[in-house]
C-alpha cells in the first residue's frame, strides 16, 4: 500500500525559507515519479516540482524556478523540497504525489495516482 506523508509546513515571514518533506512507503523509488503540488485558496492546484526516481531528473515550475531545490534523503527515504525567498503568494497547501511510470521525464500536471494529505505553508509578516 502506497502511503505519502508530508511534513515541514508552517508560518514563515516573507523572504524566509523552509523545507518540506515527503515520506513515501510502499513504493520502489526507481519505478515512480514523485511530485510536489500546491493549492492556494480559490486557485487551481499547481505543480511545483517533480523528480524521476530512476534518473533523478528534476523539473521546477516557473513560479519557483531558482527558489526551489528538490532532493532525496536515502537514509530517511524522503523527498525534500527546499523553498527560499518565500513570498505571500507561496501560501498554499503543499501536497506530495507519486505515480508509477517508466517515462524519462516527470510531469507537473496533476494526473498522479497517489497523494498525501498535504501540509500548510503560510507566508505572512
Amino acid at each position: 500500500q502506497v502511503q505519502l506523508v508530508e511534513s515541514g509546513g508552517g508560518l514563515v515571514e516573507p523572504g524566509g525559507s523552509l523545507t518540506l518533506s515527503c515520506a513515501a512507503s510502499g513504493i520502489i523509488w526507481d519505478d515512480y515519479a514523485i511530485a510536489w503540488f500546491r493549492q492556494a485558496p480559490g486557485k487551481e492546484r499547481e505543480g511545483v516540482s517533480c523528480v524521476m526516481g530512476n534518473s533523478f531528473i528534476r523539473r521546477y515550475a516557473g513560479s519557483v524556478e531558482g527558489r526551489a531545490t528538490l532532493s532525496r534523503d536515502s537514509i530517511k527515504n524522503t523527498i525534500e523540497l527546499q523553498l527560499t525567498y518565500l513570498q505571500p503568494e507561496d501560501t498554499a497547501i503543499y501536497y506530495c504525489a507519486a505515480e508509477p511510470t517508466n517515462s524519462d521525464f516527470c510531469s507537473l500536471e496533476s494526473a498522479y495516482q497517489y497523494w498525501g494529505q498535504g501540509t500548510q505553508v503560510t507566508v505572512s509578516p
